[in-house]
């Protein structure tokens, strides 16, 4: 009999050592880095060419925003460019007529000169002439300089013109939505037809080539784990099964927290833990979004020597 309870208590000594020893070294979920791509201008959507689970390359051309009040305000502003030629003043006219006159004028005084050399005029004549002569210079260079007045303040019209029409085709170049980055859209926020705002979310698209797990170890653990550190990461793999894959650790809290709730116990409420990410291959596809996974962490150099120091 009592062989036979030191047999039984053996083999469940034996189990209970086999479970503690298959206990994983951590716990996290996996995440992926998203990106809400948002619309950047105001009207109906034309076209969103996007569905769930489709995978995306970046820079490729998926929607439109109408772009037909855009195309009519820069037409609009070409028009008011063409016409400005319309609109500058010329003063040849003027300046003839008065180069006209000064011409008659310059006859008169020469007549008048002949005149005065034969004491047939007066020196108040030949003043007079000149006097009128100075006069029509002087109204020929206020008329010439009063036209290009003129004519600079409506040409300066054109360059603010112009730079309307470079919001414009920013705004039109807005209107055309291209993916931003490779990978697989998650959610579809919008649908053609739709009228849409400036900021909008169209739909939210994630990195899943590579995921995210984030999980948390104690300050005893963070002894033996480093950024670069390479990690067994665990998932599920039928009903008892694992899969086993490779990860990177790349990030590491400064910062203790408390378990979090996920997988908090009674025992382990008290304690203090540090997040840690790691990336992990996803090539297949396999790995999904708040997927639970354990990790392991892989033998290090530093706890080595622990090991055997305390042997």
């Amino acid at each position: 009999m009592s062989k036979l309870f030191f047999f039984s208590f053996a083999i469940v000594l034996l189990t209970a050592c086999t479970e503690k020893a298959a206990l994983s070294d951590a716990y996290g979920n996996f995440e992926a880095t998203t990106t809400t791509v948002s619309a950047e201008a105001t009207g109906q959507l034309l076209f969103l060419r996007v569905a769930e689970g489709e995978r995306l390359r970046a820079g490729t051309l998926i929607g439109l925003v109408d772009t037909t009040q855009l195309h009519l305000q820069r037409e609009q502003i070409r028009a008011s460019i063409n016409s400005l030629p319309q609109k500058l003043r010329t003063a040849l006219a003027d300046i003839e007529v008065l180069k006209n006159q000064k011409a008659n004028l310059i006859r008169e005084r020469d007549r008048v000169n002949r005149l005065l050399a034969k004491k047939a005029a007066t020196p108040k004549q030949l003043d007079d002439l000149n006097g009128e002569i100075e006069v029509i210079d002087r109204r020929v260079t206020a008329l010439e300089s009063q036209t290009q007045t003129s004519n600079r303040s409506i040409l300066s019209e054109k360059a603010p013109l112009l730079a309307q029409i470079d919001l414009i085709n920013e705004s039109i170049r807005q209107s055309y939505i291209y993916n931003p980055i490779d990978g697989s859209v998650l959610t579809k926020l919008a649908e053609p037809h739709e009228i849409v705002t400036l900021g909008a979310p169209l739909y939210r698209i994630g990195q899943l080539d590579t995921m995210t797990l984030r999980f948390y170890a104690s300050g005893v653990q963070l002894q033996d784990v480093s950024i670069g550190q390479s990690i067994e990461v665990l998932i599920d793999q039928g009903e008892t099964g694992f899969q086993s894959l490779e990860g990177t650790i790349y990030w590491i809290s400064d910062q203790s927290e408390f378990t979090p709730k996920t997988i908090q116990t009674k025992e382990d409420r008290v304690n203090l833990v540090y997040a840690v990410k790691a990336w992990v291959p996803n090539p297949d596809g396999l790995l999904k979004i708040g997927m639970p996974a354990e990790v392991n962490f892989k033998t290090t150099p530093s706890s080595t020597v622990q090991a055997n120091q305390a042997q």
